[in-house]
């Protein structure tokens, strides 16, 4: 897959949302696949195909249910419209936020996915890190997406997908993510200068080389 244009065929936002514990940010992505909705749909919450183009995954995905990405993030099911929508806690960390996917149907059998994450407002973690903390890994889950639904089902293995992750290619996949995700805090009202420093930190957090 040409990586390049999968970083230009997301779109990436960045904006708020009042809770009723208070305020919180979204991070947004978004990217239509040569797909058919149902195919999307099963590719994303089928416990059979999420490790193909993502990581192992256990639990019981249904309304209500528990799921645990291994080695990853757990949560709870807490909206389902098949094929259109899902909504799930996204618990990592000790900490909480929520994530929030919906799937539109478009001409010619494609299919938008669109991808909210969602979190309260921690502004020291911010200040270090901006969006790109969580949109960078989201950002390698739909190129994960993206390959898989183009290719011939098989996927990648987790092992893989760390390994391309640390190689010429996959630093500056992440490079060019990060600095997209500084961009879009950049539009969202951030100062510049701030939102260079956490574009730098983030980069440097998934690539493992020192910001220089």
């Amino acid at each position: 897959m040409d990586v390049t244009e999968q970083i230009n065929g997301v779109r990436r936002q960045v904006g708020s949302r009042t809770l009723e514990a208070g305020e919180a940010r979204v991070s947004t992505l978004s990217q239509t696949y040569d797909a058919p909705l149902e195919d999307v749909w099963d590719a994303c919450t089928n416990a059979e195909r999420i490790p193909r183009w993502f990581m192992p995954i256990s639990g019981d995905l249904r309304l209500n249910g528990r799921y645990e990405l291994q080695g990853n993030a757990s949560g709870t099911v807490e909206r389902c419209d098949p094929p259109n929508s899902f909504a799930a806690t996204w618990e990592f960390g000790g900490e909480v936020s929520w994530i929030e996917v919906r799937f539109t149907a478009l001409d010619g059998d494609r299919t938008r996915f669109e991808l909210d994450h969602i979190a309260h407002v921690d502004d020291d973690r911010w200040a270090q890190f901006g969006p790109g903390a969580v949109g960078v890994g989201w950002d390698l889950a739909l190129l994960g997406l993206a390959s898989y639904l183009a290719g011939d089902g098989s996927g990648v293995s987790p092992e893989e997908a760390e390994a391309w992750s640390v190689s010429d290619e996959g630093r500056r996949f992440i490079t060019a993510s990060s600095e997209l995700w500084g961009e879009a805090s950049v539009a969202a009202g951030t100062d510049p200068e701030a939102a260079r420093g956490a574009t730098d930190r983030t980069t440097a957090f998934y690539t493992g080389v020192p910001a220089a």
